[in-house]
């Protein structure tokens, strides 16, 4: 189908599963700015990217005008496994809230991995194997993007090096077990296994990681093997563009029983799943088809949307990644080691971002000890046990329904549950014995790494 404006509904197989991607760019009055060089600030071309990343992966990170892109078969064989996935009504919270208030989550966290993560890896091995590559190399925070990675390697039969935040490479071993169990190597970030997890060694003695120095050591680690690529778990517009099945899935069941959002929520990290979430919504709202109020929610102590700069910054704490235009921390911030979930990227996605500047959406942080209330609150009364990540929107959604008591407004609530927190537990235990804290940085700390970002 060649027509690029042909409604998305026509790309549903017969399970009611997309047949397409949905590139929510095509649809952008201000497209997001390009990938630039880190040493001549020009945009990065596909021939700068071919060392770093997969060949097809380049062409949809640089396209942003062909709104959707075809799903291989062999990538929807491999979703059928665990798509499409539930949308589900919050009956039981609605009802403990005394809300007017219908809330409806779309739940990522029935396969294997544990998270929305393998809608992406098992594209991006799929075209690393298709190129004919050996093996990836990858970065993980929580471990989420790791574990959905390691099985869509063994899956595809390549060779998987994992990077894990060191913090969490201690805190959550039964997740890297997980990435062990399905044939990745796991190594604690930073390290001394490459040149630039050395140098940040030295220059940060002690630190715990953060996935800044992850994706550094393991951009370094794929540009030093042949026949590896480096592949990303968020922020790229390539992951935002595959994890738009999980939008197009809650548009189609939402259209189908008739219901229309007023308020559509996702934790914010690096931005897969609330970008993937939002997309078809957003384009409706891009082309003047509908309106909706976006809320992404990232946490108190990585705050990139609510206090950081809209910038041209590194991807990376080592400096060896292009240069994106985000909202940003700087490539230098290193989150508290106490922050428990995934969301622990200096930076936001430029599509994003772009969207965020132009006032198309909103964003609020959080303090952690209200996320894990809002987590055991939700798992009391609805019998999943989010991961922490997915308990920011959690507690989000829930505030809005308060404000709907308050009111007697009677709004309708999407949210992301972006997976399950069973590999979460020693927050859970930390949260319970009371030994959680909320650090949040203060402004003098933000505008120390704010202030070593590169002059573009």
């Amino acid at each position: 189908m060649s027509d690029q404006k042909i409604p998305y509904k026509i790309y549903l197989d017969e399970t009611e599963m997309p047949l397409s991607w949905y590139n929510v760019r095509a649809d952008m009055k201000n497209k997001p700015a390009p990938l630039l060089n880190p040493g001549t600030h020009r945009p990065m071309t596909a021939g700068e990217l071919a060392p770093v990343f997969c060949d097809e992966l380049i062409a949809q990170e640089l396209d942003d005008d062909t709104a959707y892109f075809p799903i291989p078969e062999e990538i929807r064989n491999f979703y059928r496994m665990y798509r499409p996935s539930p949308l589900v009504r919050a009956y039981c919270l609605e009802e403990k809230l005394q809300t007017p208030a219908k809330i409806y989550y779309k739940f990522e966290g029935s396969n294997t991995s544990g998270s929305h993560k393998l809608n992406s890896a098992i594209a991006q091995a799929y075209y690393a194997k298709k190129q004919g590559l050996k093996g990836v190399t990858t970065e993980t925070g929580a471990g989420q993007w790791g574990t959905a990675l390691s099985m869509a390697c063994a899956y595809l039969g390549l060779d998987c090096k994992v990077f894990m935040v060191k913090v969490s490479y201690e805190q959550k071993p039964f997740r890297r077990e997980v990435m062990r169990t399905y044939g990745a190597s796991v190594t604690p970030s930073p390290s001394t296994e490459t040149e630039v997890g050395r140098r940040i060694l030295q220059e940060h003695p002690g630190t715990t990681g953060s996935l800044g120095c992850a994706i550094s050591e393991a951009v370094e680690a794929a540009e030093s093997r042949e026949g590896y690529r480096y592949v990303l778990g968020s922020v790229l517009n390539q992951v935002l563009l595959h994890q738009s099945i999980i939008g197009l899935e809650t548009k189609a069941a939402l259209d189908k029983y008739g219901v229309k959002p007023d308020i559509i929520i996702g934790c914010a990290g690096g931005g897969s799943n609330l970008g993937g979430l939002i997309s078809p919504f957003m384009g409706e709202q891009l082309r003047g088809e509908a309106s909706y109020r976006f809320i992404a929610v990232e946490p108190a102590s990585c705050p990139s949307f609510t206090r950081g700069k809209f910038a041209y910054d590194f991807c990376d704490t080592g400096r060896v990644c292009p240069l994106a235009k985000m909202y940003t921390l700087g490539s230098n911030f290193i989150p508290a080691a106490n922050h428990a979930g995934g969301l622990r990227y200096h930076g936001m996605s430029p599509v994003l971002s772009q969207l965020y500047h132009d006032g198309l959406m909103e964003a609020v942080s959080v303090r952690q000890t209200e996320v894990f209330e809002a987590a055991e609150q939700f798992a009391r009364v609805e019998g999943i046990l989010p991961a922490p990540e997915s308990a920011h929107a959690i507690k989000v959604a829930i505030d809005e329904a308060l404000r709907c008591k308050e009111s007697g407004e009677e709004k309708t609530i999407v949210f992301g549950l972006t997976g399950t927190g069973y590999f979460d537990m020693t927050a859970y235990e930390k949260f319970h014995d009371g030994k959680m804290t909320d650090y949040i940085p203060t402004d003098e700390e933000i505008r120390k790494t704010v202030d070593q970002l590169p002059r573009v």
